[in-house]
């Protein structure tokens, strides 16, 4: 029996071989599929569109590449043809791979929203849905175009496809928005969801922003050889400037963010991978689902404001049983994470420094830390409500400040869970947050 599930995996943990495993064996089970028959509406020939049966969406183009790339290992000497498109690439090649078979298509949603309005890709015949990094895609400004995929297109309704989400961090909303896409789905967790693995050996260190630059070149000239380093960063700028800074001082980096053509992203991966420069210096665009063999040591030069960022940052090392290393500067322009980060800390049996215990409660009883200055923001990724290894259907949660129901933004739901999640038929109402019997995709 198929049934849709709500994943929750930890970072590292095989959510790639999760989904692509199942696909695969199902559709080798039941043989090809034909696509359905044309209406005469349609501008091109069956044979210049494709009818996929699987479709995986992701986030960012580094990742729907290394899918593919999985894919066809996957489908090597099968009737299965993997195909992958996303922004930043020659349209034309992608539309030729295409033409000459596109049975799993691994794509962004912006690049796929174009080729289905080109009627170049029909999603009629879809089977299999996999939404990869789901609470990125949905949180971070995707939501318009994957409710315009799955429910505005010609996709098969809920009841006629299986749908899987993954991800290493689900937080509670993104949580409850994903009932629209899934149905009676079985809720699975592996490892501590929103945490991280204790193969990774997590070092906090206090740097002030005039000395991180010193402190990389320290830390990077006693980490032994043979390995690489992932230095994240916040801004596509210091991106540019801190590989430009290591380059002089005769250290092998490159940078990788979303400034640089998709040619140069490639290329920064490709010589990171190989250990041509061993040191890549990157923005959150290599946060997110890239497995990279060989990454011993993660860096957060650069500590994000949301403890989820922090989790995925880190997980690019100690995949799959290996052990890794990660070090994270902090200073007090990074308040706003410090509990949800001593709480990581300590879940993960790692090492806790004293002052960040002290500037925990500092911050608590909103005193100053090392001369003075509130805190920026508030306690991070926790207003978020880390992803937690509870299936919300269940738990009755509601919203504190909501009055009693779930709310984000002016949408409501009842504080009891519907038991049917097949989309908005069940109560919906974009206007006032109460249970309606709206239909349609916003």
């Amino acid at each position: 029996m198929c049934v849709d599930s709500d994943a929750m995996l930890q970072t590292g943990s095989g959510k790639t071989g999760g989904f692509l495993f199942p696909i695969f064996s199902a559709s080798f089970a039941s043989g090809p599929r034909a696509p359905p028959p044309e209406t005469p509406s349609m501008g091109y020939s069956r044979s210049r569109k494709a009818y996929p049966t699987a479709l995986i969406l992701a986030p960012t183009r580094e990742l729907v590449s290394q899918i593919h790339d999985e894919a066809r290992k996957f489908a090597y000497r099968s009737w299965v043809r993997p195909a992958v498109v996303y922004g930043g690439a020659d349209i034309n090649q992608q539309l030729r791979q295409i033409e000459r078979g596109c049975d799993l298509l691994s794509a962004t949603p912006g690049r796929l929203v174009d080729l289905i309005e080109r009627g170049r890709i029909s999603l009629a015949n879809i089977r299999y849905l996999v939404l990869d990094e789901a609470d990125r895609m949905l949180d971070m400004g995707f939501e318009p175009q994957i409710r315009r995929i799955v429910q505005g297109e010609d996709m098969p309704g809920v009841e006629d496809r299986q749908t899987l989400m993954f991800s290493a961090t689900f937080p509670r909303d993104i949580q409850m928005l994903a009932r629209d896409f899934l149905k009676d789905y079985i809720f699975l967790s592996v490892g501590r969801v929103g945490s991280t693995s204790e193969n990774i050996t997590q070092k906090v260190e206090y740097v002030e922003d005039h000395d991180k630059r010193s402190v990389l070149l320290d830390i990077l000239a006693s980490d032994p050889p043979g390995g690489l380093t992932l230095v994240f960063v916040e801004t596509k700028r210091m991106a540019d400037s801190l590989s430009d800074f290591l380059m002089t001082n005769r250290l092998p980096a490159t940078s990788i963010h979303g400034d640089r053509t998709q040619r140069e992203r490639e290329m920064a991966l490709q010589t990171f991978r190989t250990g041509r420069t061993p040191i890549l210096v990157a923005t959150a665009v290599a946060a997110r689902g890239l497995d990279i063999p060989n990454v011993t040591h993660v860096i957060n030069y650069d500590l994000p404001s949301d403890i989820d960022d922090y989790v995925h940052r880190i997980g690019r090392t100690g995949r799959a049983g290996n052990t890794g290393v990660s070090t994270a500067f902090f200073n007090r322009g990074n308040k706003n994470i410090v509990r949800d980060l001593l709480e990581l800390l300590r879940e993960a049996n790692q090492e806790i420094p004293t002052w960040l215990e002290s500037v925990v409660q500092e911050s608590t009883f909103g005193s100053s830390f090392r001369g003075g200055g509130r805190a920026r923001g508030g306690s991070g990724g926790a207003a978020r409500g880390r992803g937690g290894n509870r299936d919300y259907r269940q738990s009755g949660y509601s919203g504190s400040s909501h009055g009693g129901g779930y709310g984000r933004g002016n949408v409501g739901y009842g504080s009891t869970p519907s038991p049917s999640f097949g989309g908005y038929n069940g109560g919906y109402n974009s206007n006032n947050g109460g249970n309606g019997g709206g239909s349609g995709w916003w």
